[in-house]
């Protein structure tokens, strides 16, 4: 496989990244091949670079100059006959290294169980044949059938797409889903930007493709990321940075101790040898023994206690760094928020509809309102199915902005099914990337509706007239320009803006993005969820 078809294959046709990859599209590799290539590349899957084993875990008990000071102690005790105080240095070693090793393995044995768990499945075609494989066994190469719902396992050059959206919010952060396409891209072109691949650990959310993966593994986006975190150098937690000061205090507190008590002592003329073992011993009496069991127990039971609480710590040390931490990145969708848009905001010529809190505007009855709302629901390839208006919708697909329109037009009783009766949808012009708009054309009697909807300054660009309470009216510079600033205004309250317009036409195949009559703004939201507030402040009082 060329270095291109693996780092740079939004740059090429699918025909050209196929050829480099020795591989046909309607077949897809053979068994041998297949196998071959997996020897080669490895399992797709992302490993830790070192593997904690057992021994290991048992090991990283001992790795504090604490411990290290009790062995040694330990040691001075038995060698100069103090049975008892060696027998209680030993036991203090053997309890905290057991206290920790046994929180560190269980931890260790439960993330490898979840991983077990999350093993995913891949459609691919081998030999002509469609088979379903584990995703570990995908190797470059191999052709790949993905549909809605889908995690990508590998990264891939597309070659067949089908209305295909993508969430990439776990590469990009955009909560918002990519539309891909099959088009060559210039190679400076961003990641985020890169529609005619997919990514590993990215979801479809719409649509069905078929693609070439050209990557696996560590050798993904995902993968490289992976890596650059594994590289992130190790340090110590503020815990065990002050044990390890306070041990090298001790340390140096004890030899000089051992030192002055044994010159003083043999300046005095007291016997070299009742000298030494007295030195030896206020040394050894100086470390203390309980410290790294109290420490550890500590840390065990709060290790403990997460886990009830459904929180997985791997190392014991984390525990006190989580309970040290003073700044926390989080992801946002999802996470703070719902994760599900929804419409907080309809501006029009005449009035402002604000949907607070899921109730409704008294006034719902403008006529411009329900028009802006018309075109948005019309003007869209969601689906929302709900066969009991008092249930939650049963059927949920597409774009979650267009899906958010539509869960307000059910509210107020404005389906988009009984809205296709009456404009039976002619023709869709898919949205542009570089107009920023997409539009449909409905059957109206002896005329068709065009409606369209995208960014507000695109929008208004291609606007010539206004829908005002009193009918059309001339679009001005002027006015232009008052609507941009009243969608800044809108932009700065966190709302994502999409603009309506329509126009009449007597064809259907009429210019969609010119002479339009504009109709209004729509605000939409992904918002916090229930009691986010009250979770972030008890997280700054934890």
């Amino acid at each position: 496989m060329t270095e291109n078809a693996e780092q740079t294959p939004h740059t090429l046709e699918w025909k050209e990244v196929a050829r480099e990859l020795e591989v046909e599209i309607e077949k897809g590799l053979g068994d041998k091949e297949s196998a071959s290539r997996l020897r080669k590349y490895g399992q797709n899957r992302l490993e830790e670079k070192k593997k904690r084993g057992a021994f290991s875990i048992l090991i990283d008990q001992f790795k504090s100059v604490v411990m290290l000071l009790l062995a040694v102690a330990g040691a001075v005790a038995f060698g100069f006959g103090k049975l008892p105080e060696g027998i209680a240095i030993i036991a203090v070693l053997i309890v905290n290294t057991l206290i920790g090793f046994i929180s560190e393995y269980k931890a260790r044995r439960s993330m490898r169980a979840l991983r077990e768990m999350g093993q995913q499945q891949a459609r691919v075609l081998r030999g002509g044949e469609e088979y379903q494989i584990p995703a570990e066994q995908i190797v470059p190469g191999d052709i790949l059938l993905l549909e809605g719902g889908d995690v990508i396992p590998a990264d891939m050059r597309l070659v067949e797409v089908n209305a295909l959206r993508v969430n990439e919010a776990s590469l990009t952060g955009e909560s918002v889903p990519v539309r891909k396409k099959d088009q060559v891209l210039s190679e400076d072109t961003p990641l985020a930007e890169r529609t005619n691949v997919l990514f590993k650990g990215t979801t479809i959310t719409e649509g069905s493709a078929k693609g070439i993966v050209t990557a696996t593994g560590r050798n993904t986006q995902l993968g490289r990321i992976s890596e650059l975190a594994e590289k992130a150098e190790k340090e110590e937690t503020p815990l065990e940075a002050r044990l390890n000061e306070l041990g090298g205090r001790l340390a140096y507190i004890s030899l000089a101790t051992v030192a002055i008590l044994a010159v003083v002592g043999l300046l005095r003329g007291k016997p070299p040898l009742v000298m030494i073992e007295t030195a030896i011993a206020l040394g050894v009496a100086a470390i203390p023994e309980g410290l790294p069991v109290v420490a550890t127990i500590a840390l065990a039971r709060g290790m403990w206690l997460m886990a009830r609480r459904q929180a997985l710590i791997n190392r014991l040390a984390a525990v006190e760094t989580l309970g040290s931490t003073q700044v926390i990145f989080t992801d946002k969708t999802g996470t703070l928020t719902e994760s599900e848009m929804q419409v907080r905001k309809i501006l029009t010529s005449v009035q402002s509809h604000s949907f607070k809190e899921g109730s409704l505007p008294s006034d719902t009855e403008d006529s411009v309102f329900r028009d802006t709302l018309r075109a948005g629901i019309l003007c869209s390839n969601a689906t929302l199915r709900d066969e009991d208006q008092d249930k939650e919708p049963e059927t949920v697909l597409g774009d979650p902005t267009e899906v958010a329109i539509l869960r307000l037009g059910m509210r107020l009783d404005i389906l988009r099914e009984d809205l296709l009766e009456d404009y039976p949808e002619e023709k869709e012009h898919s949205f542009d990337p570089d107009q920023m708009m997409m539009a449909t054309v409905h059957r109206q009697e002896d005329l068709y509706l065009l409606v369209v909807k995208g960014a507000p300054e695109k929008v208004l660009q291609v606007c010539t007239r206004i829908r005002t309470e009193d009918g059309e009216e001339e679009l001005t510079d002027e006015g232009r320009e008052g609507w941009l600033k009243k969608a800044e205004e809108m932009a700065s309250e966190g709302l994502r803006l999409i603009a309506a317009a329509e126009k009449e036409t007597e064809r259907v195949d009429d210019t969609p993005y010119e002479g339009l009559c504009f109709l209004g703004l729509l605000g939409l939201i992904d918002p916090p969820r229930e009691g986010i507030r009250e979770t972030i402040q008890a997280c700054k009082e934890a």
